[in-house]
């Protein structure tokens, strides 16, 4: 009789211990369905690093992860990029009520991480005087040839030590004028990477690109130069052949 209370004290701790007991599987573990998911790093690593890289660095795409994006993108751009993609590009369309694979919130849990920064905060030494990010559509619809003339000129001061001075390649920049790449990014993508740089692979911004910064006219110019050699696709009517 005098065991009862002990056993009794037994049960209690088994019962009581029994979350802790080896083999059994821990919540935080259990398997979670993509769409419940609302961790920026697991939603990050899911949909975004495949292009722009872990830590929005080292990927084909536009580097998210360098801090002065974070700083000089609007919070309701990048919402509204993951959401609805980018036409014409390798940017998907992420809104499921656009076709795509997240909710709501997870877009915004990815725009704000992605303005919050991967990589810490942007010095003000860098922001000062910077172009803005998403630049005014020329009012004609298409840049006009003297912006891409001068666009030329810029290009020359500004980025043709690197890039070549055609364009097609130099000694530490590869080609901007090739086809299958000015057929996959769009002008938005040239300026971002224009002002924004590429530090993950050594190409400057807008402030250290030349013996000065360029100005938001000189990178838009630019921008236009690049454009103005981009090959528009070829429509086949259905039924057709090209010859």
């Amino acid at each position: 009789m005098k065991r009862t209370p002990l056993l009794l004290a037994f049960a209690l701790a088994a019962v009581l211990g029994c979350d802790s007991l080896p083999g059994r599987p821990d919540p935080a573990e259990r398997y979670q369905r993509p769409s419940e998911v609302e961790d920026f790093d697991r939603l990050y690593a899911a949909n975004c690093s495949g292009c722009h890289g872990a830590e929005g660095r080292n990927g084909p795409a536009t580097n998210l992860g360098d801090p002065l994006f974070a700083a000089l993108a609007d919070p309701a751009e990048i919402r509204r990029v993951i959401a609805g993609g980018v036409t014409g590009t390798p940017m998907p369309v992420f809104a499921r009520r656009h076709g795509g694979t997240l909710s709501e919130k997870q877009i915004d849990i990815l725009a704000a991480g992605l303005k919050a920064g991967l990589n810490g905060a942007e010095p003000a030494s860098r922001l000062a005087g910077a172009p803005p990010l998403v630049a005014e559509p020329p009012s004609s619809g298409s840049p006009s040839p003297g912006q891409v003339a001068r666009g030329a000129r810029a290009y020359t001061t500004f980025c043709a030590r690197c890039h070549g001075v055609e364009g097609a390649g130099g000694a530490s920049g590869g080609s901007l004028l090739e086809p299958a790449y000015l057929g996959l990014v769009s002008d938005q993508g040239l300026r971002t990477t224009v002002i924004v740089g590429r530090e993950d692979l050594g190409m400057p911004g807008w402030q250290s690109a030349g013996e000065k910064p360029m100005t938001a006219a000189e990178v838009a110019e630019v921008v236009a130069w690049l454009g103005s050699h981009r090959i528009s696709p070829v429509v086949v009517a259905p039924g057709s052949s090209i010859q």
